[in-house]
């Protein structure tokens, strides 16, 4: 299930307040300034800064080209 477009047009990254790309496909949240992917359990986000996971380059470059390709949608919009 989508997450409500209310939703995302406020949810941050709770460490540098930016905002965050949406993978509904793989149900995450992306800070690709930080590298950071935060899991969406259960149709919430979990924004929790020690849950979020640092993703390596290799990763960092698959999610920056499935956004472009998909028009990925980015919170705070």
């Amino acid at each position: 299930m989508a997450l409500d477009p209310k939703l995302l047009e406020i949810l941050a990254c709770p460490e540098d307040k930016g905002s965050l790309l949406y993978f509904e496909s793989e149900q995450a949240l992306y800070n690709p300034r930080l590298k950071r992917r935060y899991e969406i359990r259960d149709d919430i986000p979990v924004m929790l800064v020690d849950e979020a996971t640092t993703v390596d380059d290799a990763e960092h470059e698959r999610l920056l080209a499935k956004a472009e390709a998909d028009g990925t949608p980015s919170t705070l919009s």
